[in-house]
């Protein structure tokens, strides 16, 4: 079973671009799925993340952020 995983992105951001462009090229070593929330306009969601994105999440585990952490997947997939 594919793992699964939420991006929470903001528009127009260029980080949230580069993150998702990142788990793509992850998905050629790893089998998931990944939803995109995108926190705009989502008063709950922008006051948990403000400016704090990309956030990768699994379940209620935050994984990274910012930046698609590599070595981070690698420990989730490891103990999966």
């Amino acid at each position: 079973m594919a793992a699964r995983f939420t991006v929470f992105v903001r528009s127009g951001c260029h980080l949230c671009e580069e993150m998702l462009q990142a788990l793509a090229e992850s998905r050629k070593k790893w089998d998931f799925q990944e939803d995109v929330v995108d926190i705009q306009g989502d008063p709950l969601l922008e006051a948990r993340y403000g400016t704090r994105v990309p956030v990768l999440t699994a379940g209620d585990e935050e994984l990274c952020y910012y930046f698609l952490d590599q070595s981070v997947l690698q420990q989730y997939f490891d103990k999966s």
